[in-house]
C-alpha cells in the first residue's frame, strides 16, 4: 500500500473541485511580540540610556554657565579698567591744578622785579593753562558709574576757569589807578568763587570717585585734594590783593596827588599791657594774645588800606587792614596770634609803607614778650 509523501501538500498545488490549482502562502512571523526576540530595549539599557542623555544635559549646562561666567569676567574686568583709567586722567589734572596754583599764588605773594606788563602776562599764561584743565575734564572718557562725579568735576572746572578769566581781565585795572578799587573788589569775588570750587572737589567729587572705585572692586590711588586758593580768608580779602598788587614794578605804587605821605608806628600792645622795644614784657599766660597795634597818619594826605603785620619768632606774618587814616589821625588794628605763643618770644611788627611814603624808619619794631 502507498502512502502520501507529506512535502506533497506543501511542494505541489492540491486540486480545487473546480478543476483549478490553489497555492497556499506561507506563514510569516509575528512582530512586536514579548518576547526576547520581540525589539523592545531592556530595563537595564533603558536605564543606561536615561543615564547617558543626564550626562550629556549636565555637560551642557556646565559649558553654557562656564560661558555665562566667563563673559561677564571680561565685562567686569572692562568696566574695572574704564573706571581706573579715568581715575588716573582726573588724578593727573588735579595734579596739575595744584602745581598751578602754587605758580599763580607765589607769583602774587612775591612778583620779584617783574614789570607790570610781565606781571599781567604771566597771569594770562596761567588762565590759559586753567582754560586748557577745562577742556581736558570736558573731553574724559566717562563710565556710567563716575557720571555724578564727572557732573561735579566738570562745575568745578568750569567755576575755576571763568574765575581766572575774570581775574585776568580785571588786573590791568587794579594795577592802574582809576577804577583801582572796583577792580580789587572783583578779584577778591573771584577768590571766593575759587575757594567754593576747592570745596565742591573736596567734600563732593573726590568721594564720589573712590566710592565707585571701592563699590566695583577696581584697583586706584585714593583721589588726591586739591586747593586751588592756598588761603581762602586771606586771598578773599581786598585789602590783602590790594598789598599783593601794590608790589607788582618793584614797589609801592606812587602817590598820584603830589603830597606827602607817611605813617607812624605808635603804641603797641597786649591785653592792655603796653610793649617796649628796649626791654622784655611779661604777659600772663591767661591773655588773649591779640596784639593792638596803633598807627598814625604823619603825612600831608588821607590814607587807605594801611596794612599791618605781626609775625612771631620769624614766622609768617598775620595781617590786619585800617581802613582809613586821615591827616594826622591814629588807628588801631587788632591781630590775634595764632597758635598763641608761649614762654619767651620775639614780636615783629611792620606797617607796610602806604604809596608815595619815603621814610620807612618808624614803621617797624621787634619786642620780647615773655608769656608766663
Amino acid at each position: 500500500m502507498d502512502f502520501p509523501d507529506p512535502q506533497d501538500d506543501l511542494e505541489s498545488p492540491r486540486s480545487a473541485g473546480d478543476g483549478e490549482s490553489v497555492t497556499r502562502a506561507p506563514r510569516s512571523r509575528r512582530s512586536g511580540g514579548g518576547g526576547r526576540d520581540g525589539g523592545k530595549p531592556s530595563s537595564n539599557e533603558r536605564k543606561q540610556l536615561m543615564i547617558r542623555r543626564g550626562l550629556a544635559l549636565g555637560a551642557g549646562l556646565l559649558v553654557l554657565v562656564l560661558i555665562v561666567f566667563g563673559v561677564r569676567g571680561c565685562l567686569d574686568a572692562r568696566q574695572n579698567r574704564a573706571l581706573e583709567d579715568y581715575a588716573s586722567n582726573v588724578t593727573q589734572v588735579v595734579d596739575e591744578t595744584n602745581t598751578l596754583s602754587e605758580s599763580f599764588f607765589g607769583l602774587l605773594d612775591d612778583p620779584g622785579e617783574l614789570s607790570v606788563t610781565e606781571f599781567t602776562s604771566e597771569v594770562d599764561s596761567d588762565r590759559s593753562a586753567m582754560d586748557g584743565f577745562l577742556s581736558r575734564v570736558e573731553k574724559l572718557s566717562t563710565p556710567g558709574d563716575m557720571a555724578s562725579a564727572q557732573d561735579t568735576l566738570l562745575l568745578v572746572y568750569q567755576l575755576r576757569a571763568n574765575s581766572m578769566d575774570a581775574i585776568a581781565t580785571r588786573l590791568p585795572t587794579a594795577l592802574g589807578d582809576e577804577g583801582r578799587d572796583k577792580a580789587i573788589q572783583g578779584i577778591a569775588g573771584q577768590m571766593e568763587v575759587l575757594a567754593g570750587a576747592d570745596v565742591l572737589y573736596n567734600q563732593i567729587t573726590r568721594h564720589s570717585i573712590d566710592n565707585s572705585i571701592s563699590n566695583n572692586s577696581a584697583s586706584a590711588p585714593e583721589m588726591p585734594r586739591s586747593e586751588f586758593v592756598p588761603d581762602a580768608v586771606f586771598w578773599a580779602n581786598p585789602d590783602n590783593i590790594d598789598s599783593a598788587l601794590s608790589t607788582v614794578g618793584g614797589g609801592p605804587r606812587p602817590a598820584t596827588d603830589g603830597g606827602v605821605h607817611g605813617t607812624g608806628l605808635g603804641t603797641v600792645s597786649i591785653g592792655g599791657t603796653a610793649l617796649d622795644p628796649s626791654v622784655s614784657t611779661v604777659i600772663p599766660a591767661d591773655t588773649e594774645p591779640v596784639v593792638d597795634v596803633e598807627v598814625q597818619n604823619q603825612g600831608e594826605s588821607d590814607e587807605s588800606d594801611v596794612t599791618v603785620s605781626a609775625s612771631v619768632g620769624g614766622g609768617s606774618g598775620l595781617d590786619q587792614s585800617i581802613p582809613t587814616l586821615a591827616i594826622g589821625e591814629t588807628g588801631t588794628a587788632s591781630i590775634l596770634l595764632t597758635p598763641a605763643p608761649t614762654g619767651e618770644v620775639q614780636i615783629e611788627i611792620v606797617v607796610a609803607p602806604v604809596p608815595g611814603e619815603q621814610v620807612l624808619d618808624n614803621n617797624e619794631a621787634t619786642y620780647t614778650v615773655s608769656f608766663e
